[in-house]
């Protein structure tokens, strides 16, 4: 384009937007948080297993020829023979006693009462005014 020597230049703005962004914390609310605790009585029974050794002396004395096993069982009774020797005329073995022994199971109950305790926690939002 060609301009003519005498007249004015037209001036156009040419206008340019620029965005800037800010970030601002705002307050919107608070959080409350508590935490409790709780007592509660709590009953138990439990079953207690006790084994006893009954031991009981049964006299024999009664001669024998040999000695008897070391030791048998008869149901559930155990039974250990005790000789000793005795001095005679000629040398026997006198059955003295046997040992019968035998397990019993018992069982009893322990009851009690125990505090156990607990913690609850709870949160409660305040929202502010803004």
């Amino acid at each position: 384009m060609e301009q003519k020597p005498h007249e004015p230049n037209t001036v156009i703005p040419v206008i340019e937007e620029q965005l800037h962004i800010h970030k601002v914390w705002q307050e919107t609310g608070r959080v409350q948080v508590s935490k409790t605790v709780t007592e509660e009585a709590v009953d138990y029974s439990v079953p207690l297993n006790q084994e006893e050794v009954i031991m009981e002396r049964k006299a024999i004395n009664q001669y024998v020829d040999t000695a008897p096993a070391a030791s048998r069982y008869e149901g559930d009774t155990l039974i250990i023979p005790v000789l000793k020797e005795v001095l005679v005329v000629e040398k026997k073995l006198l059955l003295v006693e046997e040992l019968h022994i035998r397990k019993r199971n018992t069982e009893q109950t322990l009851s009690g009462t125990e505090v156990l305790r607990k913690e609850s926690v709870e949160i409660k939002r305040n929202p502010t005014s803004t």
